[in-house]
């Protein structure tokens, strides 16, 4: 999974999106994930840092994540992989 390379992030979780226009906002979790997704970790890695770091059990924080990945896909934050 990619995010698009013009996405403007700020270390307070403000996202811009200058394609559409678009700006939303990140908790501290969501802005965690958002980096390692933007650092190209795959899902297990996200995984087992986020549930190492935060007392999340694995199966509950892999229901959030994907459903944190689908509202990326629905926003058209991501790009298609080739």
């Amino acid at each position: 999974m990619k995010l698009k390379r013009n996405i403007a992030v700020s270390e307070s979780g403000f996202l811009f999106d200058p394609t559409g226009g678009e700006s939303y906002s990140l908790n501290e979790i969501g802005l965690e994930i958002f980096n390692l997704i933007r650092d190209r970790k795959t899902a297990d890695e996200i995984s087992s840092q986020i549930t190492s770091e935060y007392d999340v059990a694995r199966d509950d924080f892999e229901k959030y994540y994907f459903d944190f990945v689908g509202m990326l896909r629905q926003y058209k934050l991501l790009e298609d992989e080739e």
